[in-house]
């Protein structure tokens, strides 16, 4: 199963100069945050292949105007194939958003989510859209990871976590891929396809 991962900036390869080629062989797109509405909506009208996402901090027009024909999996468990993927999208609060969290709050979440006995023990894929805390995030407020996270590894141990909102650009500390406790870490900035 190939699973293609987009976050941050569109990507003018599949949007700009699209060719349905480019995506042969993808069952699934999953977003991790912080693109245009338009741009998924774009991959839902132009293939059949089902499209997932979570929210980033940049995506408070989501409220308004979501991507059409996707499927928002905030705060769910979903199975697809088989496969368990579980969606927390947001980053750190540093100023007003609908899509900002404090450590405690997201804690909540995954609480919440626990108490409506969803299954996180078996979960084999996390979405998110900022990092954990130490795993590939930046020192600033706006873009440091989310303890929740690590402890969300710590105690259920998914195979993957997917996020974005740490940019290439940033600088020479961007890392694509790590390994925490047994769980494969991606920065799934602009695009990464997972093959399962």
């Amino acid at each position: 199963m190939k699973i293609l991962f987009l976050a941050d900036v569109e990507d003018p390869y599949y949007w700009d100069y699209y060719e349905k080629e480019k995506l042969a062989g993808i069952d699934l797109i999953i977003s991790c945050g912080d693109l245009k509405p338009q741009y998924l909506t774009f991959f839902s009208s132009m293939t059949s292949i089902p499209i997932m996402y979570i929210k980033g901090n940049h995506d408070d027009i989501y409220e308004t105007d979501p991507p059409g024909g996707c499927e928002c999996i905030e705060d769910k468990v979903v199975t697809f194939k088989g496969l368990r993927i579980c969606g927390l999208g947001g980053s750190m609060r540093y100023k007003p958003g609908v899509n900002q969290y404090t450590n405690m709050q997201m804690k909540a979440r995954i609480t919440k989510m626990k108490l409506k006995r969803m299954k996180l023990k078996d979960v084999d894929i996390l979405v998110t859209h900022a990092p954990a805390q130490g795993l590939g995030d930046e020192k600033d407020l706006c873009h440091q990871g989310f303890e929740a996270f690590k402890e969300f590894m710590d105690k259920y141990h998914p195979k993957y976590m997917m996020h974005g909102h740490v940019h290439k650009t940033y600088g020479a500390g961007f890392k694509r891929e790590q390994e925490y406790n047994g769980t494969k870490i991606v920065n799934t900035y602009k695009n990464y396809i997972l093959e399962i």
